[in-house]
C-alpha cells in the first residue's frame, strides 16, 4: 500500500506531537475499514510511546468526514450474532462491530493524554462520534456539525447519543439528533460542543499552537485530570470531591511537583539560591 493512497497519513514532531490526518478526500474522509485499522494503529502507539505527548486528528480535502463509509461493505464481523436479524444481533452489531468504532473511541476516551480533533469544514456522524472521544475539538469557521442517520430513520449508535447528552447536554442533543438540524461553528461553540473557533486563514497554526501549549504542561496532572474530569461527570458532589483529594494525593507526592513547588516557595521569600 502506498502512502499516497493510504487513508490515514501519520507523522510525528520534534514537539511529541503525533499528527494523523483522514486522507480519502475524493470519498470525502468516509471512514473505510483500512481507516480504522491505521487509526487504531496511531492510536496505539500514541498510547504506548512515552515521548509523544500529544495526538492531534486532523483531515484533507473539503469534509473533515462524511461519517462511516456504508457503500464499502468491508465492516468486519466478529460475532455471528451481529449476523443475524433481530433486535438483539443488531445491538450485538453495535458494540462489536461497525470496524471497532465503540472500542476505539473508548480507548481515546481511556488514554491518559490529550487528543485533539481540528475539524477544518463539515463533520458529520461516524465522524462527529470519533471526535466527540477527544478531548479537545478545535473548529475553523467553516466548520460544521450534523448526525444525518435521522435521514434513515435510527440513532448514531457507536457513542452519539451518550456522548453528545454528557457534553452539550439533552437540549442540544434533542436539536442535533431528534430534529435532525445541523450547527455551523459558531453553534457549535455555543452549545459546547467545540472549545474554540478560529478563523480559517490562521487556522492550522492555532491548531499546532495549541498543541505545542499541551504539549508542555505536565503529564501527570493532565492524566490525573483527565480521569478525575470522567469520573467526576458522573459522580454526585460529595464523592466528585473525594475524586479530587485521591487524585491530588498522588500527584502531591511527585517529585517533580515537590521540587517545583519549593523553587517557587524560595522565589516567592526572595531567597532563591
Amino acid at each position: 500500500m502506498s502512502e499516497e493512497a493510504s487513508h490515514l497519513l501519520t507523522e510525528e514532531t520534534d514537539d511529541g506531537i503525533l499528527i494523523a490526518t483522514l486522507n480519502r478526500p475524493d470519498k470525502l474522509n468516509a471512514i473505510s475499514r483500512e481507516t480504522m485499522d491505521l487509526l487504531t494503529e496511531a492510536v496505539l502507539r500514541f498510547r504506548d510511546t512515552e515521548a509523544i505527548k500529544v495526538m492531534l486528528i486532523r483531515a484533507t480535502g473539503r469534509y473533515f468526514c462524511s461519517g462511516a463509509d456504508l457503500k464499502a461493505g468491508n465492516q468486519r464481523i466478529v460475532s455471528p450474532i451481529g449476523n443475524s436479524k433481530t433486535a438483539r444481533g443488531i445491538r450485538e452489531n453495535h458494540r462489536l462491530n461497525l470496524n471497532n468504532m465503540q472500542q476505539l473511541w473508548d480507548e481515546m476516551e481511556h488514554v491518559e493524554k490529550p487528543i485533539v480533533v481540528a475539524h477544518h469544514a463539515m463533520c458529520v456522524g461516524g465522524g462527529l462520534e470519533m471526535s466527540l472521544s477527544c478531548d479537545f475539538r478545535l473548529a475553523a469557521k467553516s466548520a460544521g456539525y450534523a448526525f444525518p442517520e435521522g435521514l434513515f430513520g435510527v440513532l448514531p449508535a457507536s457513542n452519539g447519543v451518550s456522548r453528545l447528552t454528557r457534553i452539550c447536554g439533552p437540549h442540544w442533543a434533542r436539536w442535533l439528533i431528534m430534529a435532525n438540524k445541523s450547527a455551523d461553528a459558531d453553534m457549535a461553540y455555543n452549545m459546547g460542543l467545540v472549545h474554540q473557533v478560529f478563523p480559517d486563514e490562521t487556522f492550522e497554526e492555532e491548531v499546532m499552537d495549541f498543541c505545542r501549549h499541551l504539549s508542555k504542561q505536565n503529564e501527570e496532572q493532565m492524566g490525573a485530570a483527565k480521569v478525575a474530569i470522567e469520573m467526576c461527570a458522573e459522580l454526585g458532589r460529595d464523592t466528585a470531591r473525594d475524586v479530587e483529594r485521591m487524585a491530588n494525593s498522588a500527584l502531591m507526592l511527585n517529585p517533580g511537583y515537590l521540587k517545583g513547588i519549593e523553587e517557587y516557595l524560595k522565589g516567592v521569600g526572595g531567597k532563591k539560591e
